[in-house]
């Protein structure tokens, strides 16, 4: 039985690379990811020089658009995201475990609209945690909704 033999894409467009559409979701990133890695690796085309190549496109692609901060980044300057902000003032609001704050976990309520630099909205939230508020500035990436 032949290799299978992996088409070169051109350009260095990560969506285009992994197959995947600019407003792809994080699951559709990893699906795309995942079917071109089992056709593509090198285990299975291990005379094919192009498949080697095409895998370290995949895996490039792969890095930048599964990590959320990396991701912005790389959408933003090409016109690519939500250039809304996620939350309003008055929005529900949970710190992510992966967060890097010590608020990991907490819930909060939005304080104001938020403010956007080049690649991120940025919200100031009050966290009560035993009988006192704290009010600290999360990026966007950081909180996930819970409803009003």
């Amino acid at each position: 039985m032949g290799a299978i033999t992996c088409g070169t894409r051109s350009g260095r467009d990560y969506y285009e690379v992994l197959g995947v559409a600019p407003d792809a979701s994080a699951e559709e990133v990893k699906r795309g990811y995942h079917r071109l890695a089992f056709q593509c690796h090198p285990d299975r085309n291990w005379e094919n020089e192009e498949a080697h190549e095409e895998m370290e496109r995949i895996n490039e692609a792969y890095a930048v658009l599964s990590d959320p901060i990396k991701r912005r980044e790389y959408d933003l300057p090409r016109g690519y995201g939500r250039m809304a902000p996620k939350f309003k003032k008055g929005s529900k609001v949970k710190i992510k475990a992966d967060s890097p704050s010590a608020y990991r976990g907490q819930i909060g309520i939005v304080d104001k609209e938020p403010t956007k630099d080049a690649f991120r909205f940025w919200y100031m939230a009050s966290i009560e945690s035993r009988g006192l508020t704290t009010v600290r500035r999360f990026a966007e990436e950081e909180l996930e909704g819970l409803g009003n």
